[in-house]
């Protein structure tokens, strides 16, 4: 894989940082595209606002110069939202939205025409287990993950013929920077994650390095024969109903 090209948007914490770490240490040249660039060697830190077609394509542009092109975009960034479908107002509910279905849409717009350049081209998506199971209070941000995977469908379909694939990865609850901090703001912290963890029949939360190996593989040619896939990485939440 030494040579191939890739950028992952929210490269620069959680899953997006394992994922950039990982595809650099399997010989990818790698951009992340974030509003933080303050990213390790050898990654390459460029500021990037989804929410701004003009920043995505300037950073677009920017990574496939400095890279000699793409082949890989993971699609990683993004926002959590809680409430029911009561809680969250239109502009939070634009807003959400904005960032992790229209983000996708404006990168990989702009990413397309180098691709469509690439002997191996691939997107990866991060979309969410709330895509395919209902959870409480999470009415937006699952809504906006639904979008992802229906999403994803139709890109692998516009795009096959182009040689681009297009995948998604749906994890579980992950142990990321964003869920430390929505578990500081409960009154129980080790309460609440105890919860979460037992809401997977593994009994933990998903590792961000978990779902980096997994996205790594869907960029990578070992995964050629294969679009269209939503890839879990839920610990069994989707798929086992176990006995207590």
């Amino acid at each position: 894989m030494t040579g191939l090209r890739a950028i992952v948007t929210g490269g620069a914490s959680g899953i997006g940082l394992a994922t950039a770490t990982l595809l650099a240490r399997r010989g990818y040249r790698v951009a992340s595209l974030d509003l933080n660039t303050d990213v390790p060697a050898p990654l390459l830190g460029l500021r990037c606002d989804v929410t701004d077609d003009t920043s995505v394509r300037a950073a677009v542009a920017a990574a496939a110069t400095e890279l000699g092109g793409l082949d890989v975009v993971v699609n990683n960034a993004g926002i959590g939202a809680q409430g029911t479908v009561e809680q969250n107002d239109d502009a939070e509910w634009a807003r959400v939205f904005d960032v992790n279905v229209q983000g996708m849409v404006r990168v990989s717009r702009a990413a397309l025409p180098h691709l469509r350049e690439s002997g191996h081209a691939a997107i990866v998506n991060t979309c969410s287990i709330v895509a395919t199971a209902g959870l409480p209070n999470r009415a937006l941000y699952s809504a906006t993950k639904g979008a992802v995977l229906s999403l994803t469908l139709a890109m692998a379909a516009d795009h096959i013929r182009e040689g681009i694939r297009v995948n998604c990865v749906n994890p579980g609850t992950a142990d990321t920077p964003w869920i430390g901090r929505l578990l500081e703001q409960t009154d129980d912290p080790e309460a609440e994650r105890a919860a979460l963890e037992a809401r997977q029949p593994t009994g933990r939360l998903v590792t961000a390095d978990e779902v980096a190996d997994a996205i790594a593989y869907l960029a990578g040619p070992d995964a050629s024969a294969t679009t269209g896939v939503a890839l879990a990485v839920d610990g069994g939440m989707q798929g086992l109903r176990l006995r207590k």
